[in-house]
């Protein structure tokens, strides 16, 4: 492909100047969501375990809710009943301690179980909140700022990372045939930078262009919400409408009162009247709200291997639960009307919540080559100003490179060290770090380590070190800490030796980085 030469100046000054603005907040965003694609596993690892009785069957499941209401009868406001319990929710029954919110993240919950004599016993749970801050430094791209502020900020950032993806892939195509796979790491700094960052960014070009275009829709949901409900509510089939008179809206209908002398099925009719409904949803939680009326409203939430989910791990579905019909289908997988099914497939594409296992096994390792990605193109742009630099005749670097070569490093390794500071923080002292704490603790670590690179003699060298050593820390807390064995600490442990290793062969390739720029 031949463009004109102007042409392909322009475009490179382009994706140049976009890509070094949005670079570091994207480094943070991509390197903290690959690890936030084990959000749940992170969370059950880090969070210490609750000792209850076996769970009752679902057939018993009424005779434990009657117990808990009469126990605390504030539990009747908002409950959930686990469908499938397991060694990390043990509880047929919880209820939050605070405000229920539908979502994820850690929340304090009460847990409830029937010992051998049908008495009631009950146990705190309260989840770590570091698998929920690094998927809101990922939601951010690290900004310390209100939520609806930062995530408006991140959809202009995205909006400039698509229009960095098209400039940039309009730059390479000249050069493809014979640039795409030769990557030299001998010689001329700027080439060594330009290869791989031209490697990386062909080579994971749909993966990019996705996240470029979900993280939009996420950051203007509310303004696509609205769209959607009015463009698309259109689809809904009878189905989709209540028994009981009006429009149905968020899965109930307007002015929902139960019938008279009405009676809550139990869980175990709850789920076989789904099974009927939606044979191959399998449900994980009963979420029950009791809305001002009085009325009772049922949430389910739960998986179907077979068809894409609109949340990271789960599908939804809404019904009454007085009588067993399905009043919403919008987001219930393979129901799902074909606008919705297309926004959902948006979703499903940038959580990774298709394939199983091997797909986010996938997105974390492209998650780590896209933060890679990042940090290549900022390091590109430093060397062919030092180049020029050097070509005018300035010996040293210009206060300007200077400052983004240590903003770059300092950014990167402080939101890498960061991280591992936290994890570690959460194994050693789990009753000390909550939400607040593990804020305070990641973006102290992260300021501390950008103005160690901005304002120390030989600051990059220090950060990376740093970097270094304390993801071997975070390896030998993992391994020593004595936690029971579980699959996510020895896979962090494994990445952090990974980790590791990498940073040593950077810090060590760029100690001769000034001398060999050509």
């Amino acid at each position: 492909m031949k463009l004109r030469a102007d042409i392909v100046t322009v475009y490179r000054e382009l994706h140049s100047w976009v890509g070094v603005v949005a670079g570091l907040f994207l480094f943070i965003a991509f390197y903290a969501g690959a690890i936030s694609m084990f959000e749940p596993a992170l969370e059950s690892w880090l969070t210490p375990r609750v000792s209850l009785p076996a769970a009752v069957s679902l057939d018993r499941t009424p005779e434990l809710m009657q117990k808990v209401f009469e126990a605390f009868p504030e539990s009747r406001k908002n409950y959930t009943i686990v469908a499938a319990p397991d060694a990390d929710h043990p509880a047929r029954m919880v209820w939050p301690l605070t405000a229920s919110r539908h979502g994820h993240g850690a929340q304090s919950v009460m847990m409830a179980a029937l010992d051998e004599q049908g008495g009631l016993v009950t146990a705190q749970r309260k989840p770590s909140a570091v698998a929920q801050l690094i998927d809101t430094l990922h939601q951010q791209m690290g900004l310390p700022l209100p939520h609806e502020i930062a995530m408006i900020v991140m959809g202009f950032i995205a909006l400039g990372y698509a229009l960095a993806l098209v400039s940039g892939t309009l730059v390479f195509l000249p050069a493809l045939a014979k640039a795409l796979f030769a990557v030299r790491l001998e010689g001329s700094v700027r080439r060594k930078w330009l290869d791989l960052h031209n490697l990386l960014g062909f080579c994971s070009l749909p993966f990019h262009i996705v996240m470029a275009l979900t993280s939009v829709v996420f950051a203007f949901h509310d303004v696509i919400f609205t769209v959607q409900a009015e463009f698309l509510a259109q689809e809904q089939s009878d189905g989709h409408q209540g028994g009981h008179g009006g429009r149905v809206t968020g899965g109930m209908p307007h002015g929902f009162r139960p019938p008279a002398g009405a009676k809550l099925l139990g869980p175990a009719e709850i789920v076989s009247r789904l099974a009927q409904e939606a044979p191959q949803f399998t449900p994980d939680t009963l979420d029950y709200s009791t809305r001002p009326g009085g009325g009772v409203m049922l949430r389910v939430a739960g998986h179907d291997p077979s068809h894409l989910m609109r949340g990271p791990s789960s599908g939804f579905t809404t019904m009454d639960p007085y009588s067993g019909r399905l009043l919403w289908r919008d987001y219930l997988p393979g129901h799902q009307p074909r606008g919705f099914a297309a926004l959902t497939s948006l979703f499903a594409l940038h959580f990774g919540s298709y394939g199983g296992a091997p797909i986010r096994w996938a997105y974390l390792v492209l998650g780590f080559a896209g933060a890679f990605l990042f940090y290549t193109g900022n390091r590109l742009w430093i060397a062919v100003r030092r180049r020029k630099e050097k070509a005018s005749g300035v010996v040293t670097d210009t206060r300007g490179t200077l400052f983004l070569s240590r903003l770059t490093v300092g950014c990167c390794s402080g939101c890498m060290t960061g991280i591992a500071v936290v994890l570690s923080a959460a194994l050693l002292a789990p009753a000390t770090l909550g939400e607040d704490r593990a804020w305070l603790l990641y973006h102290g670590v992260f300021w501390l380590v950008i103005i160690v690179a901005l304002l120390v003699p030989k600051g990059e060298k220090v950060c990376l070190w740093s970097a270094i050593l304390i993801h071997l820390g975070l390896a030998i807390v993992v391994l020593w800490e004595g936690r029971q064995p579980h699959s996510a600490g020895y896979c962090v442990a494994l990445i952090a030796l990974t980790l590791s290793l990498s940073l040593y062969r950077l810090a060590k390739k760029s100690q001769g980085a000034h001398s060999a720029v050509g």
